[in-house]
């Protein structure tokens, strides 16, 4: 096994107190600091979990990261199930907040062990990006082939032009921090994790999640479209609601992270604590 253990190896930590358990898990091309904007903003009053997925940048040994463990969302589900159980938090319920391609390994997770989790929060989640004859997922065929031609031939010039996409250009910091979190990928990985993402299909998968979900959902995303988040309310079993953030991109926890915070404390029922207290 691993010598330092899943943790150490995912760069797991535990901030603030309290008695809500909040996991936060970064999406792809993006690492744990991701978050840091909101951590800030829920450790006085909750126990924040922060970690790195395999494919991270963040993550020093590369061979963590398996083709074909880590082929499907299934196998990062199984990581967060053993990260949850190395660290003792096994017996109790989470808060879990997925980022995009977490969004459905959370759902995966949920599935498989379902007493780990209070509350799924979706932001930008997505079962399918692909469009389809009866399914608007946002992108096209060629847009996706182009993704993945751009990231194995020309893989510096991609990361820097696809911050630009995703995150509202009028927030060039937060265009630089996923810029440089990109840049810290190894190219073949990052290949690999873009088809794992892109190319997926989870649709099925929602009507076994029967987890209370908050799907959070931007209101000029374009990677994950408005009918998506519509999508996933009508398809998910247990009980959703939705909300919108209005912000321009991908990433709300960098361009609207103060609106993100409220619609978490509601999610988490720190707002709720607050008023009875």
């Amino acid at each position: 096994m691993l010598e330092k253990g899943l943790a150490g190896a995912m760069n797991a930590r535990v901030a603030g107190s309290g008695s809500e358990l909040v996991v936060l898990a970064h999406g792809f091309g993006a690492d744990q600091s991701i978050w840091d904007k909101i951590v800030p903003c829920l450790t006085g009053r909750s126990r924040v979990v922060l970690f790195d997925w395999v494919f991270s940048g963040a993550v020093e040994d590369e061979e963590l990261f398996d083709p074909v463990r880590h082929g499907s969302f299934g196998g990062f589900a199984d990581d967060l199930i053993g990260l949850l159980e190395e660290m003792g938090l096994e017996n109790e319920e989470c808060v879990f907040v997925g980022h995009s391609l977490a969004c459905m390994v959370g759902c995966i997770a949920s599935v498989r062990r379902p007493e780990l989790f209070k509350k799924l929060v979706l932001v930008g989640g997505s079962p399918r990006y692909m469009n389809t004859e009866d399914y608007e997922g946002g992108l096209k065929p060629s847009d996706i082939d182009n993704i993945l031609s751009n990231i194995e031939t020309n893989f510096d010039a991609w990361t820097a032009f696809f911050p630009t996409l995703v995150i509202d250009p009028a927030d060039p910091s937060s265009v630089a921090k996923l810029q440089k979190s990109l840049r810290r990928m190894r190219p073949h990985i990052a290949l690999q994790m873009a088809k794992t993402t892109f190319l997926c299909d989870e649709r099925e998968l929602l009507g076994k999640v029967a987890t209370s979900c908050t799907i959070v959902q931007a209101t000029n995303d374009m990677v994950v479209p408005m009918s998506v988040a519509e999508y996933l309310r009508r398809r998910i079993t247990g009980k959703t609601a939705l909300e919108v953030i209005e912000c321009e991109g991908h990433f709300p926890q960098l361009t609207a992270h103060g609106r993100l915070v409220e619609v978490l404390e509601d999610a988490i029922g720190l707002r709720d604590a607050e008023e009875e207290s």
